[in-house]
């Protein structure tokens, strides 16, 4: 079964003239950063692990003590959003969109896309960047780069306890004073006003060539947040009779009956799914 979705989906890369990337957590996951995996939890985070936290996943807008919860967000910046090295599961689906006409729709926030040779204009990131933080009020739309602030961090963190000991070097907002968050979607204080461009420049290509056949190619979106990517997808397939939707999700491949022949669900993970068409000419 497996082999005739690949030649199936395989088919339908090559036919494509545009492809818009619809991209959710189970494609970081498949790319190793999982964040429901309580074992990478307990190794990346041992004295979290000792208080009883188990995963990433649940570390999400958790309130802590803002030692421990600064050391923490600085450190899982780190390995999630600054790693320079290239991510082989990212270069892969690179190569394999090669010079294919394309743009990509994320929920992660991981910044991936953009470190493996994406477009950054061509990379909409509704929920937000790990890269950036903002004023928790906020007192103004402005937002600044996290980078240097977490090295500052995990310099000042302690080992043994998982929290900074150096209370001067947690983040406060250079306008009021204030307390600052990441710049991401976990409550209404989210600025993402400098997001939106780039949502409207997707909507402008998707919108555009109506004629042509555009792929959307759904890569590990569920239902956490499925308004976000996932249903967006169903929605723009619908308007568009030669648009094809191809769900890539070892969990949750449904696709809608109402799209019939034009809707592909490939039950796999990401990483098999690029394993098996590493290779496949999209010309």
């Amino acid at each position: 079964m497996s082999d005739h979705l690949i030649d199936r989906l395989a088919d339908w890369l090559r036919e494509a003239d545009r492809i818009l990337i619809g991209a959710g957590a189970g494609l970081s996951a498949a790319a190793g950063i999982d964040y429901n995996d309580a074992a990478s939890f307990t190794r990346d985070f041992p004295t979290l692990a000792a208080r009883g936290f188990r995963t990433r996943y649940e570390m999400i807008g958790r309130p802590l003590p803002p030692e421990l919860h600064w050391a923490y967000l600085a450190a899982n910046a780190r390995t999630v959003r600054f790693d320079p090295r290239p991510n082989p599961l990212y270069q892969q689906l690179r190569e394999l969109l090669k010079d294919t006409d394309h743009f990509v729709w994320t929920s992660n926030v991981d910044g991936l896309f953009a470190r493996n040779g994406f477009a950054p204009e061509r990379v909409f990131t509704p929920q937000g960047d790990y890269a950036l933080y903002q004023c928790a009020t906020p007192c103004t739309g402005e937002v600044w780069d996290f980078e240097p602030v977490a090295e500052k961090l995990v310099a000042a963190t302690d080992p043994t306890t998982g929290t900074v000991i150096e209370r001067t070097v947690v983040p406060d907002c250079p306008n009021c004073g204030g307390e600052v968050q990441l710049n991401v979607r976990v409550n209404g204080a989210f600025i993402e006003d400098h997001y939106l461009p780039t949502g409207r420049a997707l909507l402008d290509w998707a919108q555009a060539e109506r004629d042509s056949r555009l792929l959307v190619l759904d890569l590990g979106t569920g239902y956490n947040t499925p308004t976000v990517v996932r249903l967006p997808m169903e929605y723009l397939t619908r308007m568009r009779a030669s648009t094809r939707l191809v769900r890539v999700n070892l969990e949750h491949s449904e696709v809608p009956d109402v799209l019939g022949h034009r809707a592909l669900a490939v039950p796999m993970d990401a990483a098999d799914v690029l394993d098996a068409l590493a290779g496949a000419a999209l010309t």
